[in-house]
């Protein structure tokens, strides 16, 4: 039920009788990857969620937003890997909690730049590091051809599982929205 509500029944793809040739060796090693990256993606987002009442998304891209200093939206969804609305969707709540303000460009008026504020700076003294940074750098660490074709691989994926129309929004953010109350105040207690 679920699955349908999420994925839509029309993208759900019938499964294929297995070859005789196929490796289960291969299938399980793919899938405890697979297990083991979206745990350590799930414990860091739940670690910022208790910590700061901040889901972990959005203290990803504050911890990018801090590293950049004043930037664009585009500049951030480069530095995050993700779409330009995703990171839309993620300042817009950082925003809307203060951690992050948006003013336009000392350099050209015409542009947009968000920075972080002082309670941004302030909040990321006690957050804890993101596995999504984790993440990008491992990828970005293997080798050229073993990148594309994880690429590759994963996209195959998407694909069987009919999932290529669907968006893809930052790790977590559409399950964990910003508790701005509780951030704040366990945030003024330190």
């Amino acid at each position: 039920m679920y699955l349908e509500n999420y994925m839509g029944s029309h993208t759900i793809r019938p499964t294929r009788a297995r070859p005789a040739s196929e490796n289960p060796e291969e299938v399980r090693t793919s899938l405890d990857a697979i297990r083991r990256i979206v745990r350590m993606l799930r414990m860091s987002a739940r670690a910022s969620e208790e910590r700061l009442g901040l889901s972990g998304a959005r203290l990803f891209v504050l911890q990018q937003l801090a590293e950049a200093g004043a930037c664009s939206i585009n500049q951030l969804a480069e530095r995050t890997f993700t779409h330009q609305s995703s990171v839309s969707v993620a300042v817009s709540g950082l925003i809307e909690a203060g951690l992050v303000s948006r003013r336009p460009s000392p350099v050209d008026g015409r542009r947009v730049e968000v920075s972080l504020t002082a309670e941004g700076q302030q909040l990321l003294r006690t957050a804890p590091p993101m596995a999504q940074a984790r993440l990008i750098a491992g990828v970005l660490r293997l080798e050229p051809d073993q990148r594309a074709a994880l690429a590759r691989g994963l996209d195959a994926l998407v694909r069987e599982l009919g999932l290529e129309e669907q968006s893809a929004p930052l790790f977590f953010e559409d399950e964990a929205p910003t508790r701005r109350r509780q951030g704040k105040r366990r945030h003024e207690k330190t």
